[in-house]
């Protein structure tokens, strides 16, 4: 049964028992069930050959497509913190919701989609267009993520316990003893519950500690910070030894060019993040409206295709687009089953043809449509939600 989370195309002859179609179906279908009329052009069909192909392909295609769709609408929410009443504002088609592209007298853009083109020239129009927006998408996203990786490394660095955050804007000049041949402070991060242990060990840790040279620099709920002078010479000893006892010895030379320029590293980058940001929201809005009317032509190309193969000449058919209430969605497939039963006789035959290639389908079986209609039915999925 088609989805209850997809807007449902379809399509059905143009004759004289179409006449009147949309008024009488929507008489019979469930309340807040969205319908209206698609317009689908008469292209020009080509040969059967070309036809077949082209049923062939254009699966793979729209499976391409709507993953590209997809894959926009999950940058958008990333970008905005998974905020669906955000999201809602910028998943626009034209600057009008999904619903108003779809069901407000959809009709095929000829001055950008000739008619006048063969229907491959179209889907190979429509494809290089989406892959276009894809690359370029996907260059734009992958910029974005480099930089904010950088900005979120540097930003780390300023967070954690003092066992491992950077001591910039922590550790002052007073701090360290600096320029002394002979001299020179060691930080060790003690964690609170061996501090006791550190005021009694750190003296006899090597000899050459100076005594009462201990003082605490700052503290969190793990580790307390300290700074102990020693002699040069004993570095590499009492660095083993405060591993020894789990005292953690930090690393750090106070140079406060050092400290400007992590300053002014981390301004750049958050600056650079934003605008990054900035740009692939803009980017991902306009590819979003973009990308779902490329999809949505595409899936009337599917129909048309379809509709060909299935009900023959003359190329002309009704098209309906239908949201179906979630509730209702049993109800609303079957008034369209009911209603449109009259197909059935030119139905059959592609339908055995169908099954047959289904048999013969292999790898390509998941492209292929699970179910049969009497009238042709694709769908557009719910991809905002």
């Amino acid at each position: 049964m088609p989805s209850d989370q997809s807007t449902w195309l379809i399509a059905v002859p143009q004759d004289g028992d179409s006449e009147g179609l949309l008024p009488e179906i929507t008489s019979k279908l469930p309340q807040l069930t969205g319908v209206a009329e698609l317009g689908i052009p008469s292209f020009k069909t080509g040969t059967l050959d070309s036809l077949i192909a082209l049923s062939e392909e254009l699966p793979k295609q729209d499976a391409f497509f709507t993953a590209t769709v997809a894959k926009i609408v999950d940058t958008l929410r990333n970008l905005l913190n998974n905020d669906p009443t955000k999201l809602v504002q910028h998943v626009l088609v034209n600057e009008g919701s999904v619903d108003d592209y779809v069901l407000r007298g959809w009709k095929w853009n000829d001055s950008r989609y000739g008619v006048q083109r063969s229907l491959r020239e179209m889907v190979d129009v429509l494809n290089k267009e989406m892959a276009s927006i894809d690359n370029v998408m996907k260059a734009k996203l992958n910029n974005y993520n480099i930089v904010k990786g950088s900005l979120l490394q540097m930003q780390r660095k300023k967070t954690g316990n003092l066992s491992v955050r950077s001591l910039v804007g922590i550790v002052s000049n007073e701090d360290i003893i600096q320029d002394s041949e002979y001299l020179e402070t060691c930080l060790v991060a003690v964690p609170k519950i061996l501090v006791k242990e550190w005021n009694l060990k750190y003296e006899r840790l090597t000899n050459m500690v100076v005594p009462r040279s201990s003082s605490p620099i700052a503290s969190d709920s793990e580790y307390t910070l300290f700074g102990v002078v020693i002699f040069k010479r004993v570095h590499d000893q009492f660095l083993q030894k405060c591993r020894e006892n789990k005292f953690i010895f930090r690393d750090f030379t106070y140079s406060e060019e050092q400290i400007a320029k992590e300053g002014e590293e981390l301004e750049l980058a958050d600056t650079t993040e934003k605008e990054l940001w900035t740009e692939l929201l803009r980017l991902s809005r306009t590819n979003f409206s973009e990308s779902f009317q490329i999809l949505v032509h595409l899936k009337i190309l599917r129909l048309f295709v379809e509709s060909v193969l299935r009900y023959g000449l003359p190329a002309n058919y009704v098209g309906l687009a239908i949201r179906p209430e979630p509730k209702s969605t049993k109800k609303t497939l079957s008034v369209l089953t009911n209603h449109l039963s009259y197909l059935s006789p030119r139905s059959s035959g592609r339908a055995q043809k169908k099954n047959a290639a289904d048999e013969f389908a292999g790898e390509y079986q998941s492209l292929m449509e699970q179910e049969f209609f009497d009238f042709v039915l694709y769908e557009v999925p719910w991809i905002v939600l």
